[in-house]
């Protein structure tokens, strides 16, 4: 009995290794599948991505702004990358839209996912938010068949929380690592230890060994551990599961003193206590097996006490089970009324967003209405002081010019801010000669100029881009008025030259300069220089911001340099070049007289109506002004104009109205020219459905109102 005892110990100490040594190995597979099952997730949620009508109409900018709605949802989320088939970034949600990053982490995945056209789970590494993260990249196509790779780089907090759900004795060590073998989430010391390879005894067991097994290694700490591993995951992982080799020692000596003591004491007690022990073990496993099927159909489940210590620990791990199934169900209609609050939050915020959005962009249109309609009568004054008295108060009538070109310039820039935030700038791209944008900034800089010497010029004949004309002409002229302002009166430098493939663009000037601080933020809307070297100066802090929006929306970039205090500033601007493009000179039109013309002014701004009438008038037309839409259709009804010069906010009826009744009743031919303070897109799309021939933004000068009226038959 002694040695049957013995060999029974023997055999019990190795059959509860084995069976340990195979519980973690089995908690590795589990940890694997469970591993497995995020990194499907996130491909799927990849893929749901793609579906959307952005990617799939190709259009990149909207993409980005979903992509990044997604990052801000995904807790776990570092960034998404859209890359196109050739393996260049197209945006990174780290970065604002057209960011010049082509910039890729582990491009070797990259490969693999467009070579494959399958999902790949990339290497572990530090991004540039500074975080660790492992890419996740899924091969996707567009309507039109184009192929991408969508990324996105997850932290590894995620695997992190799956290894700490585990209760495991104290002591034991989980890590998981990527296919290349870095690690990616350990339960012991983990923000040290992520992105680094297994110890040396790991790498060694999982190099060498069979695909999951069982081996003695040590930890990064030089701990002693049995360690199981299994690289079965699909996309290359490894989970390594380790537990101290001592207190296993010390578990399986505690196991094999009981169990020498359960022999000698059932030696004892075996032919009197088998049969209760026997009839006592049949009725509570029967119990047991009762309960199992109540909790497997989601009943409650009710264990009665037993004396069986085993019995017992069952009794209360199927209570434990039933426990965690109520908890979980809870939480699960936790999480999904959480889900639809949150829902309905953010169609609230973004209802509210938009609201303001429109609120703000109502705003902008009649402010920039309210302050144009007082330059008007301005403008049309000052003109008639310089045709009545040409050579008297010349300085002073400058200076009226000069600050209400500046006003209309703040209100254009105020509008065009407007225009930038909501993406709706228009630019009309076409072959522009850079010299003559150039040329033509600096005249009128050279014009607005009161002081100092001459703007000196160095550039070739021609330098061909692709972009909007009257855009880079508006850049051109920021630049130069930014330099006039805070130049000092001193000397003020254009140089325009082609380098390798590019335009460059330099502006210089001898003035105030700026310090490296400044250099960071002089392109934010609003941003100011510091006072009183601000107010001396003037402005609204938007002219710089517009450029830059203007230069990166043509492919360029823009910038700035200083040596400090006093030491002026340099601007540059690099646009994409291309050739000369093949075109004949159009032979210069010869100006033509405007002829005399009837013409009806109709505005309720009487100041501005009997000024435009007066300059018309001086000009050789026979004008009459009103100021109601009802004084216009009697007026038109007794003179029948060829031209009517009409403001839009009349107090009767719009001049869109009055436009479609004046063209009902028009006997000949009547030529419409709107002439208000609403200048956006959408204002002049309107009258040009309501029938206006033109559209004008107030003030208009008299050489642009010649030109206006020079286009009727």
């Amino acid at each position: 009995m002694i040695l049957i005892g013995a060999w029974g110990v023997k055999t019990t100490a190795d059959h509860q290794r084995r069976e340990l040594e195979r519980s973690m190995l089995d908690l590795s597979r589990a940890l694997s599948t469970a591993v497995d099952a995020e990194l499907d997730g996130w491909v799927g949620t990849l893929r749901t991505m793609a579906r959307t009508p952005a990617l799939g109409e190709a259009n990149i900018p909207v993409f980005y702004e979903f992509a990044r709605e997604q990052v801000r949802t995904q807790p776990d989320w570092s960034s998404v990358v859209l890359t196109d088939a050739n393996g260049a970034v197209l945006f990174k949600t780290v970065l604002p839209y057209g960011s010049q990053d082509g910039r890729v982490i582990d491009p070797d995945s990259l490969q693999r996912a467009m070579s494959l056209r399958q999902p790949v789970i990339g290497r572990i590494a530090v991004g540039q938010a500074g975080l660790a993260a492992f890419p996740v990249r899924v091969p996707v196509t567009d309507n039109a068949n184009r192929q991408y790779v969508l990324t996105a780089a997850i932290q590894p907090s995620r695997i992190l929380k799956l290894i700490q759900r585990q209760r495991n004795p104290d002591g034991w060590v989980i890590s998981v690592h990527d296919n290349s073998g870095l690690r990616v989430a350990r339960s012991l010391d983990h923000e040290r230890t992520v992105g680094s390879g297994p110890s040396p005894t790991l790498g060694e067991l999982m190099r060498t060994g069979p695909m999951e097994g069982v081996g003695v290694t040590r930890t990064l700490e030089n701990v002693e551990v049995v360690t199981a591993y299994t690289r079965l995951s699909r996309y290359g992982w490894t989970v390594a599961v380790g537990a101290p080799t001592a207190a296993l020692s010390r578990i399986l000596a505690q196991s094999v003193a009981i169990y020498a003591g359960a022999i000698i004491a059932s030696l004892l007690l075996c032919s009197g206590l088998a049969l209760l022990i026997a009839r006592r073990m049949v009725t509570a496993m029967g119990s047991l097996q009762e309960q199992a099927v109540r909790l497997g159909r989601g009943e409650p489940v009710r264990i009665e006490p037993s004396g069986i210590y085993e019995v017992n620990m069952m009794g209360l791990a199927l209570e434990a089970a039933a426990h965690q199934r109520e908890g979980q169900e809870r939480e699960r209609g936790h999480l999904l009324a959480s889900l639809e609050q949150a829902l309905k939050a953010q169609e609230e915020a973004l209802a509210r967003a938009e609201s303001a959005s429109r609120a703000k962009d109502d705003f902008l249109a009649v402010l920039g209405h309210e302050l144009r309609n007082p330059l008007s009568p301005i403008v049309s004054a000052l003109d008639l002081m310089s045709a009545r008295e040409q050579g008297v108060y010349q300085r002073e009538r400058d200076v009226m010019r000069r600050q209400v070109t500046h006003l209309k310039r703040l209100v254009d820039d105020l509008l065009d801010v407007s225009r930038i935030t909501r993406g709706k700038l228009e630019l009309v791209m076409a072959p522009v000669n850079l010299c003559q944008v150039v040329a033509q900034a600096v005249d009128a800089a050279n014009a607005a100029k009161q002081r100092g010497p001459a703007i000196s010029v160095q550039m070739p004949d021609s330098l061909w881009v692709l972009g909007d004309e009257s855009r880079l002409v508006q850049v051109m002229t920021n630049l130069l008025s930014n330099a006039v302002r805070f130049g000092c009166d001193g000397a003020i430098s254009v140089t325009l030259e082609q380098s390798a493939g590019q335009a460059r663009l330099q502006v210089r000037d001898h003035g105030v300069g700026m310090q490296p601080d400044m250099l960071q933020h002089i392109f934010e809307p609003f941003y100011q220089a510091p006072q009183p070297l601000a107010r001396a100066a003037g402005g609204l802090g938007l002219g710089l911001a517009i450029a830059r929006n203007i230069v990166e929306r043509h492919g360029g970039r823009i910038g700035a340099i200083s040596a400090g205090q006093a030491q002026g500033s340099t601007f540059e601007v690099l646009l994409p070049a291309i050739a000369a493009p093949d075109m004949e000179a159009a032979p210069e039109p010869e100006p033509e007289a405007v002829a005399r013309r009837r013409i009806l002014v109709v505005d309720d701004n009487q100041d501005a109506a009997r000024g435009l009438q007066d300059l018309l008038e001086l000009s050789g037309h026979d004008v009459a002004a009103v100021h109601s839409a009802s004084a216009a259709l009697d007026s038109f009804a007794a003179a029948q104009p060829e031209v009517a010069i009409i403001d839009i906010g009349l107090p009767d009826m719009n001049g869109y109205q009055l436009a479609a009744a004046l063209r009902a009743r028009s006997r000949g031919a009547l030529r419409l020219i709107a002439l208000t303070g609403y200048g956006q897109g959408a204002d002049k799309r309107r009258a040009e459905a309501a029938g206006f021939d033109l559209h004008l933004t107030k003030p208009a000068g008299i050489a642009e109102l010649q030109r206006a009226i020079a286009g009727a038959a």
